[in-house]
């Protein structure tokens, strides 16, 4: 029986990691902590890997290549009601103050 192959779907921002094992060359210690994009990352073994016939090298995946909080979930500084009220004027109809 012929074995069967599906296709690869890679998110736009997933990410994998180099993760080593045991004994690696100088080029995976380098990568080991950087995160990059999946359709980005270099195939295993490395170029230029002296351990190429045994490379214990894999890869971590990641769902996203940010490796800290995101911003957009973080409480917002930005913007704080002042004590005393609205400060914002209101100008009538199309932006002109009140005559009088």
């Amino acid at each position: 029986m012929a074995k069967r192959t599906y296709p690869l779907r890679i998110e736009p921002w997933s990410a994998v990691r180099i993760a080593t094992h045991g004994e690696t060359c100088a080029r995976a210690v380098a990568m080991r902590d950087k995160r990059l994009l999946a359709r980005d990352a270099p195939a295993l073994p490395l170029k230029g890997c002296t351990m190429s016939v045994t490379c214990q090298c894999m890869y971590r995946h990641y769902a996203d290549r940010r490796a800290g909080p995101r911003r957009a979930d973080a409480p917002t500084e930005s913007w704080k009601p002042d004590a005393t009220g609205e400060r914002r004027v209101s100008r009538g109809p199309r932006g002109r103050r009140d005559p009088g």
